[in-house]
């Protein structure tokens, strides 16, 4: 079952808040709507497809048997729910990671378990999405005062000085 040996933060809630704002519980697309980035973004569940796999690497007696990788697909070229500004910062950041359909493809095998792999895929969504959310800052140029330039200046002329009189008097 997905979600079994969760912690729970209470005996009537099936969830946990983990970083930075994932929300998972026993199913994560009916008992949570959403995915909350941040006060912003906000993406519905009901956007992504999830299909489960074989995974590679350790499982033990069940390792041929159970679909524990999750693999979740989101349109994003397509998502209502991603303003604009989000959405070109998004694309120029993981552009490369869109299929040519503009779909995101996101895998987790890092656990034996299915509830788990799938709170994990939210998860690297989730960090994708808080790393575009915010616009860069743009960068003011800026000119060197006047006393720093002339600090240059005099350093350098110190340092001509310097060179001008270890040269032998021959050289002129």
């Amino acid at each position: 079952m997905p979600g079994q040996g969760l912690p729970r933060s209470g005996p009537d809630k099936l969830y946990l808040m983990s970083s930075p704002g994932v929300m998972y519980g026993q199913s994560p697309v009916s008992v949570f709507p959403m995915l909350i980035v941040n006060s912003r973004i906000r993406v519905p569940l009901s956007e992504f497809q999830w299909s489960y796999v074989r995974s590679s690497g350790p499982g033990g007696q069940n390792v041929n048997k159970v679909n524990s990788k999750a693999v979740l697909r989101w349109p994003m070229k397509q998502s209502p729910s991603l303003q604009v500004d989000v959405r070109e910062r998004f694309l120029a950041r993981y552009g490369k990671r869109l299929t040519i359909d503009g779909d995101l493809i996101i895998s987790s095998q890092r656990y034996r378990d299915q509830g788990r792999n799938v709170a994990d895929a939210l998860e690297k969504l989730s960090a994708m999405l808080a790393a575009v959310a915010t616009a860069p800052k743009k960068r003011r140029p800026t000119k060197p005062s006047k006393s720093s330039v002339a600090r240059r200046i005099a350093s350098k002329q110190a340092h001509s000085r310097t060179k001008q009189r270890r040269r032998s008097p021959a050289e002129e």
